[in-house]
């Protein structure tokens, strides 16, 4: 099974986006077209999951709000921060979702691993982390990546969003994924001082992903 492994160039709009990703997903789940992973950065935005707490948006003003069906609360997309849409059809996968978030994030901490960064999973808080926790001091997690993901007809959209170099201050707006425990907060790769091309940063993504999940064929991006 060889997926579609596509990068768009520049900033994508997320409503365009958004728009592609279901009617992909919506192809696959009928046998219209292939498994696809769509890497995008956006413009600085704010996305509103699921779960989300009103409360939890403290800067509304700040940059465009929008609603989207995926898990989660509320997150931040922006320049910097590499976001790959993951249509894969969990029915010819084992239909197997925590397996499926399990894999995501392998995923997510074997790219890291290229670049020397130890990247763990947290019981109770979806994600890949980085302990930056001192000797004897208190303890500090920092997010890097974030995990969202809606199943329809067992084909997953939404995905996954790596923190490579972004402006970290963006996050203040809201409470990244309703985390709200000071010992926690967001890194990037730029922020743990590993200055990363996002080509290259691509280039760990694709080789962590046939890895965890199999081949992949580069293919032209949805729109």
């Amino acid at each position: 099974m060889t997926t579609g492994w596509a990068i768009s160039e520049g900033l994508v709009g997320y409503p365009e986006a958004v728009a592609a990703m279901e009617s992909r997903a919506a192809a696959i789940a009928e046998g219209r077209a292939d498994e696809l992973v769509w890497l995008v950065e956006h413009p600085a935005l704010y996305t509103r999951g699921a779960s989300a707490q009103e409360g939890d948006l403290l800067d509304p003003g700040r940059f465009p709000v929008f609603d989207t069906q995926r898990g989660g609360q509320f997150t931040y997309h922006g320049p910097g921060q590499r976001v790959a849409y993951v249509m894969l059809d969990l029915t010819k996968r084992g239909r197997d979702v925590k397996q499926f978030v399990c894999s995501l994030e392998a995923w997510i901490i074997g790219t890291l691993a290229t670049f020397n960064v130890k990247g763990e999973r947290r019981t109770g808080r979806v994600g890949v982390w980085v302990d930056r926790t001192r000797a004897g001091g208190e303890l500090r997690e920092d997010k890097i990546a974030a995990i969202g993901v809606r199943l329809k007809r067992w084909v997953s959209y939404h995905g996954i969003s790596l923190n490579v170099e972004p402006d970290l201050s963006h996050f203040g707006g809201i409470t990244p994924c309703g985390v709200s425990d000071p010992g926690l907060g967001v890194t990037s790769l730029a922020d743990l001082g590993q200055l990363i091309p996002m080509h290259e940063v691509d280039v760990a993504l694709k080789a962590a992903f046939e890895e965890t999940f199999g081949p992949v064929e580069r293919v032209a991006p949805p729109v």
